[in-house]
């Protein structure tokens, strides 16, 4: 990433908004704190390596139960507005095998969500890669956010939240071990 060219881009951004980052002591260094937020902590997802995160974390285990990973806190920046959205991920799987440890698990969901990303896309491409790496009876993952664009613009829903889900394999099996859950 390009932090200099990104720092110059929010300051003309705030330029054509009538704001001189030149003039407005509280503007100044806004263009590369904004730059160095989004590539450093925003968009830093896109540095991570899936294949190597799961490979290094998979755990070889006899096992004929269910993982839950629940409220896993979860952030990602909208990609047609550029504001957060907020809230927790459950991901949950019923292994054949293998397991991945649960701080992967995690750093999992972390390297699709810290990315500009619908959500409704970062659980598929949660279960996606657990499909892909674990082959397990079926993967599910849930995630619940309040979006900035839902509530600091447009239609102002404040307490609104987006409930997706995604799953792979076994939906009957899948769904029946949610539903279980209390």
């Amino acid at each position: 990433m390009d932090k200099a060219a990104a720092a110059r881009a929010i300051d003309a951004f705030l330029l054509a908004l009538g704001r001189d980052p030149a003039k407005e002591p509280e503007l100044r260094g806004t263009g590369a704190r904004v730059a160095a937020a989004f590539a450093d902590e925003l968009c830093r997802g896109y540095a991570v390596d899936v294949d190597a995160l799961l490979r290094d974390n998979t755990i070889e285990v006899a096992t004929n139960g269910v993982v839950f990973l629940r409220d896993i806190a979860v952030s990602t920046t909208c990609p047609h507005h550029l504001m957060l959205g907020t809230g927790l991920a459950t991901v949950a799987y019923a292994p054949r095998g293998k397991i991945l440890g649960v701080g992967a698990l995690a750093r999992l969901v972390d390297a699709f969500s810290q990315r500009l990303a619908l959500q409704e896309a970062i659980g598929e491409e949660v279960v996606k890669a657990l499909d892909a790496h674990l082959s397990p009876e079926w993967a599910m993952c849930r995630i619940v956010m309040s979006h900035g664009c839902m509530t600091a613009r447009g239609e102002r829903r404040h307490g609104a939240k987006l409930d997706s889900v995604a799953l792979r394999g076994d939906r009957a099996g899948a769904l029946a071990a949610f539903g279980a859950l209390p």
